[in-house]
C-alpha cells in the first residue's frame, strides 16, 4: 500500500500550478459534483502529469520524457515538461481526438501518431522510451502519478468537513485516479463507499476487479474514449483498486451521451464522455437520502461531439 503521506507531498508540490476546483452541491439530486473539467488543460490528468515531472531528478530531466496518451495525459506531460523546460514526446493512436492531440502539441511536445488504437500506441511509446534512454510517463501505472490524482481526494475530504455522504464516484481506466482518491478516503472518510464507474463496452478493470483476469475482453471503441484500453498486467493499480474499491459499475453508451447532455442542460458543463460515466451511474441510482460525491473527471469533447450528442438527447 502506498503511504497516504505521499498525497500530502503532491499536494504541497503541484498547488502552484493546478487550479483548485469548484465543488458544489445540487439539492435537487442531493450530489456534490467536483468539476475537473475546470482544471487546467481541462482534466484531472495534469495533477498526477505535474506531480511526476516535478519529481524529476537533473539526469531524468537531461534525457526527456515520453508518454502515450488517449489525450488528457499527454496534456498534463507536456504542460509540465513546457514549465520546467523538459523536452516530451507523446504517441498517440491514429484514432485519437483531434481536439486533444492539438492540444498536446500546442503545450510544446512532439507527436508521434501510431497506426491502430491506443494499445498500440503505448507499446511503440514503450519501445521508444526504451531504445533511447528515455523516462516513460505512465499515466496510471506510476506512485507519483497516483499521489498526484490522490490531491483531487483531498480537496474533497477538505469540502465536506463532516458531511455524511454515502459514496464517492470515480472514472476508473487503468486505476490511477480512484486509487488515489481512495488513498485519501480510507484515511480520512473510511465510511464513505468508493465506486468506480467505467463504460460497458471496455469493462477491463471491471473484469480484474471481479474475476481477476481481463483475458477476452474485446478492446471496443467507446465515446469514453479515454476509460477504453486493457490496464497493464503489472499495474500498481491492480492490488490498490482490489484493497481500496467497494466496487465498480458499468455505464451503456446510451447512459454517457445521456449524462453528457445533463451536465449541459442542468449545470452549463461541457463535460467530455470519460467524465460523464460518473454522472451517468449516479443518474441511473434516482435521488438517494444521503449525498453522493460524483468527480466529473474532464471536459476536453470536440464542440461539434458534445453539440451532436446534446441535440440528439435534448431533440
Amino acid at each position: 500500500m502506498m503511504p497516504v503521506e505521499w498525497v500530502d507531498q503532491a499536494a504541497a508540490r503541484i498547488a502552484a500550478h493546478i487550479i483548485r476546483t469548484p465543488f458544489i452541491y445540487d439539492a435537487a439530486h442531493n450530489l456534490y459534483l467536483k468539476w475537473e473539467n475546470r482544471q487546467r488543460t481541462g482534466s484531472f490528468k495534469v495533477r498526477g502529469a505535474l506531480n511526476r515531472v516535478l519529481a524529476l531528478g537533473d539526469e531524468e530531466r537531461r534525457k526527456g520524457i515520453v508518454t502515450a496518451s488517449a489525450g488528457n495525459h499527454g496534456q498534463g506531460v507536456a504542460l509540465a515538461g513546457q514549465l520546467i523546460g523538459v523536452p516530451v514526446t507523446c504517441f498517440v493512436s491514429e484514432q485519437a481526438m483531434a481536439i486533444k492531440v492539438d492540444a498536446i502539441r500546442s503545450l510544446g511536445a512532439t507527436i508521434v501518431t501510431v497506426a491502430g488504437g491506443y494499445p498500440e500506441a503505448e507499446a511503440a511509446g514503450r519501445r521508444f522510451a526504451a531504445e533511447h534512454d528515455r523516462l516513460w510517463v505512465s499515466p496510471y501505472n506510476d506512485p507519483w502519478v497516483i499521489a498526484g490524482q490522490g490531491t483531487i481526494g483531498l480537496e474533497i475530504a477538505q469540502a465536506l468537513g463532516v458531511t455524511e455522504v454515502e459514496a464517492c464516484l470515480a472514472p476508473v481506466s487503468g486505476g490511477g485516479l480512484i486509487a488515489g482518491i481512495g488513498l485519501v478516503l480510507r484515511h480520512l472518510l473510511p465510511q464513505v463507499r468508493l465506486i468506480g464507474v467505467q463504460a460497458e463496452v471496455a469493462p477491463f478493470m471491471h473484469a480484474l476487479f471481479y474475476h481477476g483476469s481481463q483475458e477476452g475482453i474485446p478492446d471496443r471503441p467507446s465515446l469514453a474514449d479515454g476509460l477504453t484500453g486493457a490496464v497493464e498486467a503489472d499495474s500498481i493499480t491492480i492490488p490498490l483498486v482490489k484493497q481500496l474499491v467497494d466496487e465498480i459499475e458499468l455505464v451503456s453508451e446510451e447512459e454517457i451521451a445521456r449524462a453528457v447532455a445533463f451536465a449541459y442542460r442542468v449545470y452549463g458543463e461541457i463535460v467530455e464522455p470519460s467524465g460523464a460515466v460518473t454522472l451517468a451511474a449516479a443518474l441511473r441510482w434516482g435521488r438517494r437520502d444521503r449525498p453522493s460525491v460524483v468527480v466529473i473527471s474532464g471536459g476536453n469533447i470536440q464542440p461539434e461531439v458534445q453539440a451532436r450528442i446534446v441535440l440528439r438527447e435534448e431533440g
